[in-house]
C-alpha cells in the first residue's frame, strides 16, 4: 500500500482497490504538538469507538466505513473530498469557547447569556466552527458567515444541521450512560456521489471533551474521561513547561500516560458497554 498522508495521529494509506486504509497509532497531541509519549493502546481504543459510533449515527448521516481493516486499530473507508472547515458543536462553555465568551460575551460570533461558567450548560447546542490548520498550526475560531463565505450558504447550512444532528444524538447516547459530552468536532467531505459524508473519527476522547455526569459542577474545571488530563499536567509546575515558549512539550511520566490510558478505556467501556481488551 502507498503512504498518502499522517496526522497528529492518523496515518492513511491508498489500498490500490478504491479505498483507503486509516490507522489510528498511540501517538497523542496537545497545544498543537504531537507529543513524544504515546498511550498503549489508545489507537485501538480510538478506532472501535468511532466504529460503534459511525453505527449508531448511521440514521442521521452517512459515514466512510468500508469495513473494520486487518488489524484492531485500522479501517478500510471510502475516499473523501474533506471540507476545509473544522465543525464543532458546543453544548456547555469550556476551553477555548469559554476565552472567547470572556473576552467578548460570545463564541463564534454568538451572543451568549451573561454570567455563564467555566462548565455552565448552553441554553442550547451551538455550532462554532473553526479553521482547517495546517500541522503544528492552531485551528482558529471563526463565524458562520464566513463558513458561508467560503463554501456557500446551502452547504453551510448543512455542515451546521449535521454537526448539530451528530452532537444530539451523541449527547443523548453518552448522558444515558452517565457521561456528558461538553462539545465533539467532526470532519465532513463528499463522496464519489457529491453526498456529505462523515469521515475521520467521531464522538471519540480525542475530537470530544467527555465528563462524568455525576461530577459535573459549573464553576471549576471537570474531571474528564479525555485527553484534558494531559493538558493539565503540561500547564502544572510539576511539568516545567510553558505552551508559549516555543520549545517542545517534555515527555509525560508513565503515571500520566497509564492514567491517561484508563480515562480513555473507561470512556470506551461506558459508552459502549463492553470490556476493552485491544
Amino acid at each position: 500500500m502507498r503512504h498518502l498522508h499522517s496526522g497528529k495521529v492518523r496515518d492513511l494509506y491508498e489500498t490500490g482497490e478504491g479505498t483507503l486504509l486509516m490507522v489510528a497509532s498511540d501517538r497523542i497531541s496537545a497545544f498543537d504538538h504531537v507529543l513524544e509519549s504515546e498511550i498503549p493502546g489508545k489507537g485501538a481504543i480510538l478506532t472501535h469507538l468511532s466504529l460503534w459510533w459511525f453505527d449508531q449515527l448511521r440514521d442521521v448521516v452517512p459515514n466512510h466505513v468500508v469495513s473494520a481493516g486487518p488489524d484492531t486499530r485500522s479501517v478500510l473507508v471510502k475516499p473523501l473530498k474533506m471540507v476545509q472547515i473544522e465543525c464543532v458543536a458546543r453544548g456547555y462553555l469550556t476551553g477555548g469557547g469559554l476565552g472567547e465568551y470572556r473576552a467578548t460575551g460570545a463564541v463564534s460570533g454568538i451572543p451568549l447569556p451573561p454570567g455563564l461558567e467555566d462548565g455552565s450548560r448552553l441554553p442550547e447546542p451551538i455550532f462554532t466552527p473553526s479553521t482547517k490548520a495546517p500541522a503544528g498550526q492552531h485551528d482558529e475560531p471563526i463565524p458562520y458567515e464566513r463558513v458561508v463565505a467560503e463554501v456557500g450558504e446551502e452547504t453551510a447550512a448543512e455542515l451546521r444541521r449535521i454537526t448539530l444532528a451528530v452532537y444530539a444524538r451523541g449527547a443523548e447516547i453518552a448522558l444515558e450512560r452517565g457521561i456528558i459530552v461538553a462539545d465533539t468536532k467532526i470532519e465532513l467531505g463528499y463522496d464519489a456521489d457529491g453526498v456529505l459524508t462523515l469521515g475521520d473519527e467521531v464522538l471519540t476522547p480525542d475530537s470530544s471533551r467527555f465528563w462524568p455526569a455525576d461530577q459535573w459542577k459549573p464553576g471549576r474545571s471537570q474531571p474528564s474521561y479525555d485527553k484534558q488530563y494531559v493538558r493539565d499536567w503540561l500547564t502544572s509546575p510539576e511539568s516545567g513547561w510553558d505552551k508559549d515558549s516555543g520549545t517542545p512539550p517534555p515527555r509525560l511520566p508513565d503515571v500520566v500516560v497509564e492514567r491517561t490510558r484508563d480515562r480513555y478505556r473507561e470512556a470506551y467501556e461506558r459508552i459502549t458497554g463492553v470490556a476493552f481488551t485491544g
